[in-house]
């Protein structure tokens, strides 16, 4: 038996809506421009009435029996389409998992500050995710990643809950939290101003900062882990040496 080429740009495309001469079928039920009903018709009579109007017979509903077909201006309708779905995206509530590296040797002042980016974080409606991770013979003292994971839980407790609680996986402990209620209602409440802001035709200059501080604390964190990974590579070293 024969096999059927999988071609990629297939699954891309996804489902094709048709339009005047790709309609195929035989009779279809119509709806005019105005939104008036006017039933079943030979295809070949649907279309000339589109073509009169100077418009197009579009179908929207190729499941029905008969399909579902609607004459309408198709440009003017896949730009509303294309709006309403940027409309709908821009309004859904995304949150994001930042991530926040620890080693056992993190100091006290490394710590503070990955706990305040942390608070940020949370405060604008991410979920945080803690990776202590363990290398050489710091694996035989998860205590202290306990101690500092329950250190920054202490100092987070009025903005966070905890979703999944301090876990070894091989040489990692990982703690993930998420924002209380109160602080994702505050978040909700911002946003719907910031859209309002929006439609009205304002600026809002106020999100935007709060969007730059954020990715600069990513890049900040970023650039603490490089530091300290250089760090880690010299302690390995030195195990490798003592061993």
């Amino acid at each position: 038996m024969a096999m059927r080429r999988f071609d990629p740009r297939q699954a891309q495309r996804g489902p094709q809506i048709r339009i005047n001469q790709r309609i195929r079928v035989p009779e279809v039920r119509v709806i005019g421009e105005d939104g008036e009903m006017l039933g079943i018709l030979p295809t070949h009579e649907a279309l000339r009435r589109a073509s009169e109007r100077g418009l197009d017979l579009v179908e929207v509903n190729p499941k029905a029996e008969p399909p579902v077909c609607k004459i309408l201006d198709y440009g003017k309708y896949k730009y509303d389409e294309k709006k309403k779905a940027a409309e709908a995206k821009r309004k859904q509530s995304v949150v994001e998992i930042k991530e926040i590296k620890l080693r056992p040797k993190t100091d006290d002042h490394d710590l503070d500050f990955k706990t305040r980016a942390a608070q940020q974080f949370l405060e604008a409606g991410h979920k945080v995710k803690f990776t202590v991770r363990f290398r050489g013979r710091e694996i035989t003292h998860p205590q202290v990643a306990q101690s500092q994971l329950q250190r920054i839980l202490g100092q987070l407790e009025e903005i966070a809950n905890v979703e999944v609680r301090p876990a070894m996986e091989q040489r990692t402990m990982t703690l993930l939290v998420a924002p209380k209620p109160a602080v994702m209602q505050r978040v909700a409440q911002a946003r719907a101003l910031a859209e309002k802001a929006r439609q009205q035709g304002k600026h809002h200059e106020e999100q935007a900062a709060k969007d730059e501080a954020i990715a600069k604390l990513e890049q900040q964190l970023s650039d603490r882990d490089e530091a300290e990974g250089g760090h880690d590579d010299d302690d390995d070293d030195d195990d490798k040496s003592e061993g």
